[in-house]
């Protein structure tokens, strides 16, 4: 899927589940996270995400407007920033495979932590 910026997105997700496991893939999204957060803060700010999605990830072009978006997407307190649970939670969103076999993989977690 294009956006107006170009950047086109594909859904590795789910072949990511595959070949890492759900606990692995867990650990990936966390790193993600970590990646585009504000250290001092621990969250993912618009100041962060703007930075480090350039930087880090190579989305130069992504207007302001498509950065607050994507933050208020994943928002769900309200409170402008991205929790590392509202980040995962907006990247299993933004995946339909993943939405599909979510049930699935999060049994996997839970199993595994038992």
């Amino acid at each position: 899927m294009a956006s107006k910026s170009g950047v086109v997105f594909e859904d590795f997700f789910p072949s990511m589940v595959e070949k890492l496991g759900a606990e692995g893939f867990m650990d990936e999204l966390c790193n993600g996270f970590r990646l585009l957060m504000d250290e001092e803060k621990g969250v993912i700010t618009f100041k962060s995400l703007k930075e480090n999605s350039a930087s880090v990830l190579g989305l130069k072009d992504m207007s302001n407007e498509e950065l607050k978006c994507m933050l208020r997407e994943g928002d769900l307190d309200g409170d402008e920033c991205l929790t590392q649970m509202e980040f995962c939670v907006l990247m299993f969103r933004l995946s339909p495979e993943l939405m599909k076999g979510s049930r699935r993989w999060i049994e996997e977690v839970v199993m595994n932590e038992m």
